[in-house]
Protein backbone atom coordinates (compact mmCIF):
# COMPACT_ATOMS: atom_id res chain seq x y z
CA UNK A 1 0.00 0.00 0.00
CA UNK A 2 2.51 2.41 0.92
CA UNK A 3 4.85 1.56 -2.32
CA UNK A 4 1.21 2.53 -4.46
CA UNK A 5 0.81 5.88 -2.39
CA UNK A 6 4.29 6.56 -3.40
CA UNK A 7 4.45 5.90 -7.02
CA UNK A 8 0.72 7.80 -7.34
CA UNK A 9 2.36 11.04 -4.75
CA UNK A 10 5.58 10.67 -7.92
CA UNK A 11 2.85 10.27 -10.68
CA UNK A 12 0.42 13.23 -9.62
CA UNK A 13 3.25 15.83 -8.62
CA UNK A 14 3.17 19.05 -10.39
CA UNK A 15 6.34 20.09 -12.64
CA UNK A 16 8.72 22.24 -10.65
CA UNK A 17 10.16 25.27 -12.04
CA UNK A 18 12.65 28.31 -10.74
CA UNK A 19 11.81 32.15 -10.61
CA UNK A 20 13.45 34.78 -11.01
CA UNK A 21 13.44 38.47 -11.64
CA UNK A 22 9.45 37.95 -12.00
CA UNK A 23 10.26 35.40 -14.80
CA UNK A 24 9.42 31.49 -14.61
CA UNK A 25 11.43 28.48 -16.11
CA UNK A 26 10.42 24.77 -15.96
CA UNK A 27 12.95 22.82 -14.38
CA UNK A 28 12.94 21.08 -17.88
CA UNK A 29 12.18 21.04 -21.56
CA UNK A 30 12.51 18.83 -23.83
CA UNK A 31 14.06 19.61 -27.00
CA UNK A 32 14.71 17.01 -29.94
CA UNK A 33 13.39 13.84 -28.07
CA UNK A 34 16.58 14.46 -25.13
CA UNK A 35 15.03 16.27 -21.75
CA UNK A 36 17.44 19.13 -20.41
CA UNK A 37 17.32 20.13 -17.11
CA UNK A 38 17.53 24.18 -16.13
CA UNK A 39 21.37 24.83 -15.04
CA UNK A 40 20.60 28.31 -13.78
CA UNK A 41 18.86 31.28 -14.68
CA UNK A 42 21.02 35.13 -14.50
CA UNK A 43 19.82 38.55 -15.34
CA UNK A 44 21.55 40.58 -17.36
CA UNK A 45 22.00 43.74 -16.75
CA UNK A 46 23.33 46.85 -19.07
CA UNK A 47 24.34 49.84 -16.12
CA UNK A 48 21.23 50.24 -14.06
CA UNK A 49 18.71 48.57 -16.91
CA UNK A 50 17.22 45.23 -15.88
CA UNK A 51 17.54 43.55 -20.06
CA UNK A 52 16.63 39.84 -19.80
CA UNK A 53 16.74 37.32 -17.67
CA UNK A 54 18.51 34.05 -19.08
CA UNK A 55 17.71 30.13 -18.01
CA UNK A 56 20.19 27.53 -19.55
CA UNK A 57 19.47 24.03 -20.45
CA UNK A 58 21.67 21.33 -21.02
CA UNK A 59 22.05 17.36 -20.91
CA UNK A 60 24.27 17.44 -17.86
CA UNK A 61 24.36 20.05 -15.03
CA UNK A 62 27.67 22.22 -14.57
CA UNK A 63 29.15 24.65 -13.19
CA UNK A 64 31.90 25.28 -15.88
CA UNK A 65 31.18 27.03 -18.86
CA UNK A 66 33.85 25.25 -20.96
CA UNK A 67 32.53 21.64 -19.95
CA UNK A 68 29.06 23.13 -21.44
CA UNK A 69 30.93 24.73 -24.55
CA UNK A 70 32.82 21.20 -25.23
CA UNK A 71 29.75 18.66 -24.84
CA UNK A 72 28.75 17.84 -28.08
CA UNK A 73 25.15 17.81 -26.96
CA UNK A 74 21.64 19.36 -26.74
CA UNK A 75 21.29 22.72 -25.23
CA UNK A 76 19.10 25.72 -25.25
CA UNK A 77 18.97 29.80 -23.75
CA UNK A 78 15.99 31.15 -23.71
CA UNK A 79 16.17 34.66 -23.07
CA UNK A 80 12.84 37.01 -21.29
CA UNK A 81 12.70 40.46 -22.15
CA UNK A 82 12.44 42.38 -19.87
CA UNK A 83 12.37 45.77 -21.60
CA UNK A 84 11.70 46.98 -25.29
CA UNK A 85 15.23 46.39 -27.41
CA UNK A 86 15.85 47.80 -30.87
CA UNK A 87 17.31 45.53 -33.46
CA UNK A 88 20.54 47.48 -33.63
CA UNK A 89 21.16 46.83 -29.72
CA UNK A 90 20.78 43.43 -30.08
CA UNK A 91 22.74 43.14 -33.19
CA UNK A 92 25.09 45.03 -31.66
CA UNK A 93 25.64 42.97 -28.34
CA UNK A 94 25.61 39.89 -30.30
CA UNK A 95 28.24 40.92 -32.67
CA UNK A 96 30.60 42.31 -29.40
CA UNK A 97 29.95 39.22 -27.39
CA UNK A 98 31.39 37.00 -30.67
CA UNK A 99 34.28 39.68 -31.25
CA UNK A 100 35.23 39.02 -27.48
CA UNK A 101 34.97 35.48 -27.57
CA UNK A 102 36.09 34.43 -30.94
CA UNK A 103 39.64 33.84 -31.65
CA UNK A 104 38.71 33.72 -35.87
CA UNK A 105 35.64 35.45 -36.58
CA UNK A 106 36.51 34.08 -40.65
CA UNK A 107 34.38 30.76 -40.71
CA UNK A 108 31.58 32.10 -38.90
CA UNK A 109 31.32 35.54 -40.39
CA UNK A 110 28.66 34.76 -42.90
CA UNK A 111 26.26 32.79 -40.51
CA UNK A 112 26.58 35.36 -38.22
CA UNK A 113 25.40 38.38 -41.12
CA UNK A 114 22.75 35.93 -42.12
CA UNK A 115 21.61 35.08 -38.57
CA UNK A 116 21.78 39.14 -37.41
CA UNK A 117 19.99 40.08 -40.70
CA UNK A 118 17.09 38.25 -39.05
CA UNK A 119 17.16 40.06 -36.31
CA UNK A 120 14.04 42.38 -35.23
CA UNK A 121 12.95 44.38 -32.41
CA UNK A 122 11.75 42.78 -29.68
CA UNK A 123 9.28 43.70 -27.11
CA UNK A 124 9.02 43.44 -23.34
CA UNK A 125 7.64 40.00 -22.35
CA UNK A 126 8.85 38.74 -26.03
CA UNK A 127 11.41 35.42 -25.51
CA UNK A 128 14.37 34.50 -27.91
CA UNK A 129 15.12 30.53 -27.92
CA UNK A 130 18.43 29.30 -28.97
CA UNK A 131 18.69 25.69 -29.13
CA UNK A 132 22.01 23.74 -30.73
CA UNK A 133 21.28 20.12 -31.66
CA UNK A 134 24.09 17.87 -32.66
CA UNK A 135 24.45 17.36 -36.34
CA UNK A 136 21.56 19.30 -37.44
CA UNK A 137 22.70 22.74 -35.86
CA UNK A 138 21.85 26.00 -34.36
CA UNK A 139 18.07 26.81 -34.08
CA UNK A 140 17.17 30.71 -33.26
CA UNK A 141 14.01 31.03 -32.75
CA UNK A 142 11.79 34.47 -31.32
CA UNK A 143 12.98 36.61 -34.22
CA UNK A 144 11.45 37.66 -38.23
CA UNK A 145 11.48 34.10 -38.73
CA UNK A 146 13.64 31.24 -37.32
CA UNK A 147 16.97 30.79 -38.43
CA UNK A 148 19.14 27.47 -38.38
CA UNK A 149 22.70 27.77 -38.82
CA UNK A 150 24.87 24.70 -39.19
CA UNK A 151 28.17 23.33 -37.23
CA UNK A 152 28.64 23.56 -33.75
CA UNK A 153 31.28 26.25 -34.09
CA UNK A 154 28.71 28.48 -34.60
CA UNK A 155 26.74 27.12 -31.57
CA UNK A 156 29.87 27.57 -29.52
CA UNK A 157 30.58 30.90 -30.43
CA UNK A 158 27.21 31.94 -29.72
CA UNK A 159 27.09 30.25 -25.83
CA UNK A 160 30.17 31.88 -25.58
CA UNK A 161 28.80 35.29 -25.80
CA UNK A 162 26.69 34.65 -22.71
CA UNK A 163 29.00 31.98 -21.15
CA UNK A 164 32.98 32.75 -22.95
CA UNK A 165 35.79 34.06 -20.98
CA UNK A 166 34.25 37.93 -21.61
CA UNK A 167 30.78 37.33 -21.51
CA UNK A 168 28.18 39.94 -22.07
CA UNK A 169 27.87 39.67 -18.46
CA UNK A 170 29.94 38.57 -16.14
CA UNK A 171 26.44 37.87 -13.19
CA UNK A 172 24.81 36.56 -15.94
CA UNK A 173 27.14 34.14 -16.79
CA UNK A 174 27.14 32.87 -12.85
CA UNK A 175 23.94 32.91 -12.19
CA UNK A 176 23.50 30.55 -16.22
CA UNK A 177 26.24 28.29 -13.96
CA UNK A 178 24.20 28.41 -11.47
CA UNK A 179 27.61 29.93 -9.20
CA UNK A 180 25.62 32.45 -7.80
Amino acid sequence: MKRFLLIAALVAAPAFAAEFEGVTSPDTVTVDGKTLQLNGMGLRQKFVFKVYVASLYVEHASKSAAEIIKADEVRRVELKMLRDLDKKAVVDAIKEGFANNTKDMTPLQERLNKFTDKISDVKKGASLVIQYVPGKGTVVEGIKEPYVAEGKDFADALFNVWLGAKPVDDNLKKGMLGTK
